[in-house]
């Protein structure tokens, strides 16, 4: 089992590895989930962007990327976040960068678990989780 947090053309995000880690595990297992490889892979609006187009053929940007490689209840994945974006949202939705920060980087789990956020109803429910989980961290 092994969280990883890494940049990739950007600053390393003030983030308490151990505590989030421990996070992220206590989240996934309220799911019944056990944490394998995840990678979290911190970047800019053109990286994200480069890897949307290139594995998904999607041509915007967004805030996470998840590539699921999960096996039975154990986790895992990369997960690429962008920074760029996590700071306009942030502003946008009249949240702290931080908040914001930790609800993209739980958003990233809860798809592994199953949770989806493109059907109908499926974002509430997924808000719904991501409010929990930012409910359970220890600040």
């Amino acid at each position: 089992m092994a969280v990883t947090y890494q940049t990739e053309g950007v600053k390393m995000p003030d983030i308490k590895k151990r505590e989030t880690t421990e996070w992220i595990k206590a989240v996934a297992a309220s799911y019944g989930k056990r944490l394998g490889e995840i990678a979290y892979i911190f970047c800019s609006d053109e990286k994200i962007l480069e890897v949307n187009r290139q594995y998904l053929q999607h041509d915007y940007y967004t805030d996470i990327i998840t590539f699921d490689y999960c096996e039975g209840d154990r986790l895992s994945g990369d997960l690429f976040i962008s920074l760029d974006t996590i700071r306009t949202n942030a502003e946008q939705f009249g949240t702290s960068y931080e908040n914001e920060l930790h609800r993209v980087i739980i958003h990233g789990i809860l798809h592994l678990c199953g949770i989806n956020d493109k059907g109908p109803g499926e974002r509430e429910i997924m808000e719904g989780a991501e409010n929990k989980a930012l409910s359970i961290r220890k600040v």
